[in-house]
């Protein structure tokens, strides 16, 4: 019995001092942290969560349904794209060379801004393209550009990167990994010309290299991953299906409430000396016998109609509160779970501030920009760099004279910019006088705040030289005619008012020099 009882002793002691480490809690399964299916309790790579490939492409689709039925998830990811994309992208060359980087810029225009010459189908614009790739980035998880020999981007949507029966074990829904990782091939689907045809057959499956054999890419796989190990990208609504899904599920359920109200119910009140049956119009179930064999019953009651009770019989009128003052914040914290998993504030995601003040609403949106500006250097980095370096590698390949100037040592023909479009400050007097105080001090440059603007900055100087010549032309010819007609003399400047630097003053004096006629501009 004494050596039980040592046992017991120092299994309770273990037991003791196991409780007593400090592990991490999120390490102990408990009724709070339920056991984890369909992962490796070893880890795993982030591919091993949608191995699954008829599950994974379930995700793209219930993504896509969401999408094109949903009122708010729709609009959410509208939204976001508007904020991201807004009006386009900014190029700037940065070759070193002046002349060669307007005339990089130019060829850039001549192709991006015509759809017979940038897009396959001649459908879509560079601009057109930047929009739809992100909105696929975050419905789909993922699409594919494809720089094609004819100078046109094709592209494929995510269904269409696939396997084929019989793969390899490295080939990751349509993506094969070589030894060190990196995508070696893309398997791609027919093209979806028939769309009344079925789902492409897996033996239509058509492999395109990852890079040419220069290593440039000749596959553009679009996607932002959230882990390092990742191959395919996964759509941004999987946090939130179910809540989409509950939210549905909630406005149809009040929608339904509505329209029960929108009749009405009777509360009976019945007397000491009522008796039923002793008259009245009863307007309630009727029972009827279809056929010989069978009885059915069919309810009286209806909007707008009228009941008429028993004698002795009160009625009084109920409507109930519909929708409750439950669902008010209940659907607004669902609208919550959607808002942040798109990145956008409620207010914006509904368009309506009403129910937030203005500093609220500020930092709202200071937020969301700090997300906003990170999606603009990915797609520009992962999207746009890709596609001027293969199009400046084409303009290489036609002008001699644009290649003999980019195979000096002190010149990076690749080299650019993408300025983002940002966004108007809500004071905007307060963002200009911010623009203004920073070129003054030299913190910013013209160029560089015109291209935040979605300008281009040597066109608008070229605009505004242009027009400020031209009015002066126009004012000095003024003046000479009403100084001719009239005989006094009228300077320009009082024809013209041009606006002039802060702090700087004009104003009209008399002219001391006897051989001007004409008043001199102080």
């Amino acid at each position: 019995m004494a050596k039980r009882r040592r046992t017991d002793d120092a299994f309770n002691l273990a037991e003791t001092f196991d409780a007593l480490r400090s592990d991490f809690r999120m390490a102990k399964q408990s009724r709070f942290r339920a056991k984890l299916t369909g992962v490796s309790s070893l880890g795993s790579g982030a591919d091993y969560h949608y191995r699954n490939e008829s599950h994974f492409f379930h995700m793209i689709e219930l993504a896509r349904h969401f999408r094109r039925n949903d009122p708010i998830v729709g609009q959410g990811i509208r939204r976001y794209v508007d904020n991201v994309v807004q009006e386009g992208f900014t190029l700037d060359p940065s070759t070193g060379d002046g002349p060669t980087d307007e005339n990089l810029l130019a060829r850039w225009r001549d192709w991006s801004t015509d759809p017979d010459k940038c897009h396959n189908e001649g459908e879509h614009t560079f601009s057109d393209m930047e929009r739809l790739v992100l909105d696929a980035t975050i419905t789909d998880g993922d699409i594919v550009a494809l720089p094609r020999s004819d100078k046109k981007l094709e592209f494929a949507e995510a269904h269409r990167l696939r396997s084929s029966r019989g793969t390899k074990k490295n080939v990751l829904h349509g993506v094969l990994i070589d030894a060190d990782g990196k995508r070696s091939e893309y398997w791609l689907s027919k093209r979806d010309i028939n769309p009344l045809g079925a789902a492409p057959l897996l033996r239509d499956i058509v492999p395109y290299k990852a890079r040419d054999g220069q290593g440039n890419k000749q596959v553009l796989h679009i996607y932002n991953p959230y882990r390092i190990s990742q191959r395919r990208g996964v759509t941004a609504l999987a946090p939130i299906a179910d809540t989409v899904g509950l939210h549905d599920d909630i406005q149809f359920a009040t929608l339904v409430k509505q329209q029960a109200a929108s009749c009405f119910a009777i509360l009976h009140e019945r007397g000491e000396g009522f008796e039923a049956g002793s008259g009245g119009n009863q307007h309630g179930p009727t029972t009827s016998t279809v056929d010989g064999d069978y009885t059915r019953k069919t309810e009286g009651l209806g909007p707008g109609m009228e009941y008429f009770g028993q004698v002795g019989e009160t009625l009084t009128g109920f409507s109930p509160n519909v929708p409750n003052s439950e669902f008010f914040p209940h659907a607004m914290l669902v609208l919550s779970f959607i808002a942040i998993n798109l990145g956008v504030p409620v207010s914006v995601l509904l368009l309506d501030p009403t129910k937030s003040n203005f500093s609220a609403w500020r930092g709202a949106i200071d937020q969301a920009r700090l997300g906003f500006r990170v999606a603009q250097g990915w797609l520009s980095s992962h999207f746009h760099s890709p596609v001027y370096r293969w199009k400046v590698r084409q303009w290489l390949a036609e002008d001699a004279e644009l290649a003999r100037f980019a195979a000096r040592d002190d010149v990076d023909i690749f080299a650019h910019t993408w300025h983002p479009p940002t966004w108007q400050y809500i004071d905007p007097l307060k963002d200009a006088s911010a623009d203004l105080l920073a070129v003054r001090n030299g913190l910013n440059s013209p160029r560089r705040i015109q291209a935040t603007r979605g300008r281009d900055w040597s066109t608008v100087c070229n605009e505004i030289v242009e027009d400020n010549g031209a009015a002066i032309t126009k004012a000095i010819q003024a003046a000479a005619d009403i100084t001719a007609a009239t005989g006094v003399a009228v300077h320009w400047r009082e024809v013209l008012s041009l606006p002039t630097p802060d702090g700087v003053q004009v104003g009209i004096a008399a002219s001391t020099d006897e051989t001007e006629g004409a008043p001199n501009a102080t």
